[in-house]
C-alpha cells in the first residue's frame, strides 16, 4: 500500500513514530509532500470557510506525523509548511488586525502518557527547581480566539487570531457582546493591555437562537463554534448584537504598566478584578498526579458544562519558569493542550439514504432518531462508502453509537449488537443514481484500497451540476458573489444552466424571472460573473473541480507551469515534479485534462471570455535574472517591524527565493525580527548570513 495516500486516522499516537521510521527515503519524502499540501487545505477549510473536513484529533495526528517527517527530512520541508504557521490568513471584507506579540497555538497531548512526557520535559529544563511543578489546568474552550486591546482602561481594539501575526479587526462586533467590558474598572489598570481569550456561544443561548431561527423559517446553525466564527465576521454589528455570544479571558499579550503577578493564576485574578470574565473551572495543582486528576475532572464535567470544550489546557503557573522554558517556533514550551476523545451517545438507525456529491460519488447517509451529541441535535451522519457500510454491518433498526468528531462532524462509530440484529435486513446499495437514474460505476479511490460508487453522468445529473456550480462560484474559486444555493437550484431546475460555462451567457431578463431576484440583485450578480473572468489561474484551477486538487495544489501548479496550456499538456511525470504534487494527484490532473468532456468545457469557458491569467511569472533557472534573492534559500523568524510574515514571504517568492520553515546547512539567509528564538541561534552556529527587515527591503529594491 502506497503510504503517500494513507491516512492515519486508525493509528494511535504511539504508532506514528514506528510508521514514519519504517518508510523508505523516497516514501517518506512523498508522504511529507502530501501531508504538507493536505494540511494546508484542511487549514483553509477550517479557518477560512468554517467547514472542517476532518475532526480535530485526526488533524492533530496528521500534524504530529508531519512534524516527525520534517525532523527526519529537513531538506524537504516546504516553505509554507503548516508547522511554521498558526491558523489562517484574514478573509476579505474586514480590515487587518496586527498582534504586537504573536498569538501562538499550543502543542497537543493525547492521554496520560503524553502528559507525563510533558511534565518530564518541563522538569528537565528547570534544572534549578526541586520538587513538583505547579500547573494551572483550564478548560479548552471550543470557540474563537480573540485579542481585546484596552488603552487607559477603554476597549479600543479587537482582533481574531488569524495567522498568529495578523487577524481580522472585529471591534464593531465585539462591542456588542455583553460579557466584554468596554471599560476596565478597579485598581492597577495598565496604560495598555491586550487581553486574550475565547468568544463562544453558551449552549442554552445557542439552542434558543436556533429555535427562533427555525420558527422564522431561517436556516439553523450547525454548531456553536462555526456560528461564533461566522457571527464575528458579520459586517453589520446589529446582527451580532442579537446573538448571545460570551467571552472568557485566558491570558494577555503586550501591556504597558506594572507586572500583573508572578504566577499565571495571579495574573488571571488581576484581570478578573477589572471586570473581565475568567473561567471558574480553572484549577491550580501541584505535580503530575494532581494535574492528571484535574484533567479527568474536567472531562467528567464536559457534558454538564454550559459551553463546549474539547480538552484541557495545562500551563506552568510560575511566570519566571515560563520565561526560562521559552518557546519553540509555533508554541510555548510551558503549555500544552490535552485533547479529549469525542463524546459518544446511543441512538437508533431509522433509515439509510443515498446522496450524490459534486463529483458524482454516491454516499450512504444514516437517518437517525434525533439525539443530542456535544450540545447539538444530530439526526444524520455519513456512512462514507459501500465498503464502510459492509464493515459496520449496520442495518435499519440497529442501535448505534454516534460521535461528533472534533465536536463538528457526526459519525456512526459502531453498531450495538442485540439478539434481533441478525434478523434485520442488510441494506442494498443502489445500482442507479438516486438523482438521475444513470447506472452507477465502481471506481477505485486514491490508493485503490477502497472503492466508491459513482454516477458517470457529470453533465446531466442535476445534483452534480448544482454541486459543480456552487464549487465553481465559491470564495476560494471564482468568488461569484450572490450565486447561492437557492439561485443555483432555480437556474438548474429551469434548465438555464446545465454546466458552469452557461453562467457566462445569462442575461438580466433571465435572472429577474427567478424568485426573489430583482433588478439590482441581477445587476450585481452579472457584474460578479463578469469580474470572475479575470480570477488568477490558481483559483480558476480550483473552480474547475479537478478531483483532489485544493487551493494549495492549484497554486503550486499555477506557479510552476505559468499557464493553463502548459498544465493541460504536461505529462504525469512533469506534474509529479511539482513540489507537493503526489503521483496519484498527478494522475487525477492529467486524467481530468485528457477527458474530452472536461477539455471541451475549458474551451467553452475560454470562448466565453474566462482568461485563466497567470498569478505569477515563474522564475526560469536558465534565464539571466540577477535579483539578489534569486535561487537563495531563506528562512523568516521573529516579528518584523512593518511587514507581516505572509507579505514578506510573498515578496521573497516573487524575487525568486525559496522560503523554508527551518534552518539547515542549505539555508543561505535568515531574516530575523523581534523575539527571534532558536532559529537565530542555529543560524549563528552554522555561520549563516543574518539580516534584518531594512537590509531585506534594500536588497529587494536592488
Amino acid at each position: 500500500m502506497d503510504p503517500v495516500a494513507t491516512r492515519i486516522t486508525a493509528l494511535n499516537p504511539g504508532d506514528i513514530q514506528p510508521f514514519v521510521e519504517q518508510l523508505t527515503e523516497a516514501q517518506a519524502e512523498a508522504r511529507l509532500r502530501w501531508l504538507s499540501s493536505e494540511l494546508r487545505r484542511l487549514n483553509d477549510l477550517y479557518h477560512q470557510h468554517d467547514a472542517p473536513e476532518v475532526d480535530d484529533r485526526t488533524y492533530d495526528l496528521l500534524y504530529r506525523e508531519l512534524e516527525l517527517l520534517e525532523s527526519r527530512l529537513p531538506h524537504a520541508v516546504a516553505h509554507d509548511s503548516v508547522t511554521a504557521q498558526v491558523g489562517a490568513a484574514p478573509v476579505d471584507g474586514l480590515l487587518p488586525f496586527t498582534h504586537v506579540i504573536p498569538m501562538l497555538s499550543l502543542s497537543n497531548a493525547f492521554g496520560e502518557d503524553e502528559l507525563k512526557q510533558f511534565d518530564e520535559r518541563i522538569a528537565k529544563r528547570l534544572v534549578e527547581h526541586t520538587g513538583d511543578i505547579e500547573y494551572v489546568v483550564e478548560p479548552k474552550l471550543d470557540g474563537v480566539a480573540i485579542e481585546l486591546v484596552y488603552e487607559d482602561g477603554v476597549l479600543v481594539g479587537a482582533g481574531t487570531r488569524g495567522d498568529g501575526y495578523t487577524g481580522e479587526n472585529v471591534l464593531h462586533n465585539v462591542l456588542t457582546i455583553k460579557s466584554v467590558p468596554q471599560r476596565l474598572l478597579g485598581q492597577g489598570v495598565p496604560a495598555r493591555i491586550a487581553i486574550r481569550g475565547e468568544i463562544l456561544y453558551p449552549l442554552e443561548g445557542f439552542a434558543q437562537m436556533n429555535a427562533r431561527r427555525a420558527a422564522e423559517g431561517k436556516k439553523t446553525f450547525e454548531n456553536p463554534r462555526n456560528a461564533a466564527a461566522g457571527t464575528l465576521r458579520q459586517l453589520d454589528p446589529t446582527l451580532t448584537a442579537r446573538r448571545p455570544l460570551a467571552f472568557y479571558a485566558h491570558s494577555f499579550g503586550d501591556f504597558e504598566g506594572e507586572p500583573l503577578g508572578d504566577t499565571h493564576s495571579a495574573q488571571l485574578t488581576t484581570i478578573a478584578s477589572w471586570g473581565v470574565p475568567v473561567n471558574l473551572e480553572n484549577q491550580v495543582v501541584c505535580g503530575l498526579p494532581a494535574m492528571v486528576q484535574a484533567t479527568e475532572r474536567l472531562q467528567a464535567l464536559r457534558e454538564s458544562l454550559p459551553y463546549e470544550i474539547d480538552g484541557a489546557v495545562i500551563k506552568v503557573n510560575r511566570i519566571d519558569q515560563q520565561e526560562t522554558l521559552g518557546f519553540v517556533t509555533r508554541s510555548p514550551r510551558w503549555a500544552t493542550a490535552l485533547k479529549y476523545p469525542p463524546p459518544e451517545v446511543t441512538t437508533v438507525l431509522e433509515a439509510i439514504g443515498y446522496q450524490v456529491g459534486r463529483t458524482g460519488t454516491v454516499t450512504p447517509v444514516a437517518h437517525l432518531k434525533p439525539v443530542r451529541v456535544g450540545g447539538v441535535t444530530v439526526s444524520r451522519a455519513s456512512l462514507h462508502n459501500k465498503d464502510h457500510l459492509s464493515e459496520l454491518d449496520i442495518r435499519v433498526g440497529d442501535s448505534v453509537i454516534v460521535v461528533r468528531r472534533g465536536d463538528v462532524i457526526p459519525k456512526v462509530e459502531r453498531v450495538v449488537l442485540d439478539e434481533a440484529h441478525a434478523d434485520r435486513s442488510l441494506p442494498e446499495f443502489p445500482d442507479t443514481c438516486p438523482e438521475c437514474g444513470t447506472r452507477l460505476v465502481l471506481k477505485a479511490y486514491k490508493d485503490r484500497t477502497k472503492q466508491i460508487m459513482q454516477c458517470p453522468n457529470a453533465m446531466g445529473c442535476p445534483q452534480q451540476v448544482r454541486g459543480g456550480i456552487l464549487h465553481f462560484a465559491a470564495r476560494g474559486a471564482m468568488d461569484i458573489d450572490g450565486l447561492g444555493e437557492k439561485i443555483v437550484d432555480q437556474l438548474v431546475t429551469s434548465g438555464l444552466v446545465k454546466r458552469v460555462s452557461d453562467l457566462y451567457h445569462l442575461d438580466k431578463h433571465q435572472l429577474t424571472q427567478l424568485e426573489r431576484v430583482g433588478d439590482k440583485s441581477a445587476d450585481n450578480l452579472l457584474d460578479s460573473i463578469e469580474a470572475s473572468k479575470q480570477r488568477p489561474l490558481g483559483r480558476a484551477l480550483v473552480a474547475l473541480g479537478i478531483p483532489v486538487v485544493g487551493e494549495a495544489t492549484a497554486r503550486d501548479l499555477a506557479r510552476h507551469f505559468g499557464s493553463l496550456d502548459h498544465i493541460m499538456s504536461a505529462t504525469e511525470e512533469q506534474l509529479t515534479a511539482v513540489d507537493g504534487v503526489a503521483e496519484w494527484v498527478a494522475q487525477q490532473v492529467h486524467g481530468f485534462f485528457h477527458d474530452p468532456a472536461a477539455a471541451a468545457e475549458v474551451e467553452r469557458l475560454r470562448a466565453a471570455g474566462v482568461l485563466f491569467p497567470p498569478e505569477a511569472i515563474p522564475i526560469d533557472a536558465t534565464s539571466d535574472s540577477s535579483g539578489w534573492f534569486t535561487g537563495k534559500t531563506v528562512v523568516l523568524t521573529g516579528t518584523l517591524p512593518t511587514l507581516g510574515r505572509s507579505e514578506a514571504k510573498a515578496r521573497l517568492l516573487e524575487a525568486g527565493a525559496k522560503v523554508t520553515g527551518s534552518v539547515s546547512k542549505k539555508t543561505d539567509v535568515l531574516i530575523a525580527g523581534a523575539e527571534a528564538g532558536s532559529k537565530l541561534t542555529k543560524a549563528q552556529s552554522l555561520g549563516i548570513e543574518i539580516i534584518d527587515e531594512d537590509a531585506f527591503l534594500r536588497r529587494i529594491s536592488d
